[in-house]
């Protein structure tokens, strides 16, 4: 027994830290709903410190809120590229995030994964940092292109001698090129330079990329940053392409819930393209090469498609100026590019993807609704914290606790993105000798009883106060204020939706839950996903 739980408590941690990777980039949990993950930097300027209010049902925090919204301004230089920044000078930090309006779902049939791809080969350099002599490494990196060429097709001419030939002179190439590179150098100058939390994420959505810098290195963020959209150099991109297959093969082929989230995508999504992945297929990623990745860029990567957010010690004027110095380099778009995607059509009947695997039995299930810009976006937040966030949830209280029929049972909105319709689902692992079915009606049980008993106000106090404490939550860190901004910025139209958000769900009833969850928890509307496990007894 104890062996049979520890295989479980291992497939429970791979599945919310399989689900959890999915989440992190790839949506917005709403900021009034959401705690931050990693709290830090200082509360807005103010001639007194800033002490963030005890939170009960009927606290005002819009003091509070206006305070740091008189400390956020925004700019556009005229090359399309915008810019919003907070002023608060509790700290002589800055975090920063660049978010560029491109992901998985802008990407075409045959190339999923590029926006990915491109986001692993943005930390590689420029003409300037990364290399000890440029004009022969390009020499080189013309060559590899030309030699991957011709080897693809000797494999496809079924020529093992030619391609063993080639492929050493590929390893070769490889090591000289190695050898003229300067490896990792962008983030070694960002670490002597006092820089933390260097990263990106790939989303349905957007790219992000972010790091935290003391104060006095503005500028040199600013000439780093602009540097790598005006002048990127994509090199080792074949290592970076051993790189993310690997990631795949971790992360999907070789996870039963990576499976399962591959197959559930195009059921739940019949023309959108949230049905891609966005880690991209095999063989998309296998077949595509530098001038890929060099078209994707020149197509996506224009001023106009940017936004960026500046939280922490700085001064607005000052951002402007460096900002039209440096970034004011990058030439707008040449032309413009059409972003029309398919509309997904109305969803008619149950659909189920079913697997069989040698894996605990796993079960989730999602609804469509509309995209965060959408007035009912609030209500749906609340429904998903009613339901599964966290031990007070219905779910986990009815699944795990009282009918202990699930190790966990949890939600989230906006899978896999948010800036159009998606889905709501829930979640849960079986827990030992009971069954998905058993899992399927414990949620639709708690999900009828949305429908026909109103919420008590009990609960729609806790949900109402829990929004204000995860705003302020959200407030105290530069880093997850600078991502809240540009995401409300880009996928609502303005930042002060980020605020506004809070007024909204205050202003809902139990009237208005029972509406949303009638409208959308409909069989016709529901997509379930199953893991049923094919180990012997």
């Amino acid at each position: 027994m104890a062996r049979l739980m520890n295989k479980l408590a291992a497939q429970l941690t791979r599945l919310v830290v399989f689900l959890s990777a999915i989440l992190i980039g790839m949506t917005i949990a709403s900021p009034a709903l959401a705690q931050s993950a990693n709290p830090s930097g200082a509360n807005p300027k103010s001639t007194a410190p800033l002490t963030t209010p005890a939170i009960t049902p009927k606290t005002s925090v819009q003091p509070y809120l206006d305070r740091v919204v008189k400390n956020i301004s925004e700019f556009q230089l005229s090359n399309g590229m915008k810019f919003i920044v907070l002023e608060r000078h509790n700290a002589p930090v800055i975090s920063f995030r660049t978010y560029v309006d491109v992901g998985g779902a802008d990407e075409d049939p045959g190339k999923t994964g590029i926006s990915h791809f491109l986001e692993h080969l943005a930390f590689k350099g420029t003409t300037r940092i990364g290399t000890q002599d440029f004009a022969k490494e390009k020499i080189l990196l013309d060559r590899q292109d030309k030699l991957w060429n011709t080897l693809k097709a000797a494999e496809k001419l079924n020529n093992p001698a030619e391609v063993e030939k080639l492929q050493a002179e590929f390893k070769t190439l490889d090591t000289e090129l190695l050898n003229v590179s300067k490896q990792n150098e962008f983030g070694q100058i960002i670490e002597r330079s006092g820089g933390v939390g260097l990263n990106a994420t790939t989303a349905s959505d957007a790219t992000n990329y972010f790091f935290s810098f003391p104060s006095n290195k503005l500028e040199l963020w600013m000439s780093l940053e602009s540097d790598r959209f005006l002048d990127p150099v994509l090199r080792e991109f074949f290592k970076e392409k051993a790189v993310i297959q690997e990631e795949r093969r971790m992360r999907i082929d070789n996870s039963p819930i990576g499976k399962l989230i591959e197959d559930y995508l195009p059921a739940a999504f019949k023309v959108h393209p949230y049905r891609q992945p966005v880690a991209g297929y095999a063989k998309d990623i296998d077949s595509m090469d530098r001038s890929d990745i060099q078209a994707f860029f020149k197509k996506y990567y224009t001023p106009n498609n940017i936004t960026i957010s500046i939280v922490g010690d700085v001064n607005p004027g000052e951002v402007k100026t460096l900002a039209e110095t440096y970034f004011g380099r990058l030439k707008p778009a040449a032309q413009k590019v059409d972003r029309t995607l398919p509309v997904e059509p109305t969803q008619t009947e149950t659909r189920t993807v079913k697997l069989s695997l040698p894996s605990e039995p796993i079960y989730l299930e999602g609804y469509h609704r509309p995209a965060l810009s959408h007035p009912d976006n609030a209500i749906y937040e609340a429904i998903a914290s009613l339901l599964s966030d966290g031990r007070t949830s219905r779910l986990y209280k009815s699944l795990v606790e009282s009918k202990k029929i699930a190790l966990t049972a949890e939600g989230f909105n906006g899978f896999p993105g948010d800036k159009f319709p998606n889905l709501i689902m829930f979640y849960a692992l079986s827990a030992p000798g009971h069954s998905v079915e058993e899992i399927q009606n414990g949620i639709d049980a708690e999900i009828q009883r949305l429908k026909t008993d109103p919420v008590t106000q009990v609960e729609l106090d806790r949900i109402k106060t829990n929004a204000r404490a995860g705003l302020l939550r959200s407030l105290s860190s530069n880093s997850g204020m600078a991502s809240a901004l540009v995401e409300y910025q880009v996928k609502t139209g303005t930042w002060r939706n980020l605020f506004n958000q809070l007024d909204a769900i205050s202003a809902i009833t139990p009237a208005d839950i029972q509406r949303v969850a009638k409208a959308t928890f409909k069989a016709e509307n529901k997509t379930i996903g199953e893991i049923v496990s094919d180990r012997s007894p």
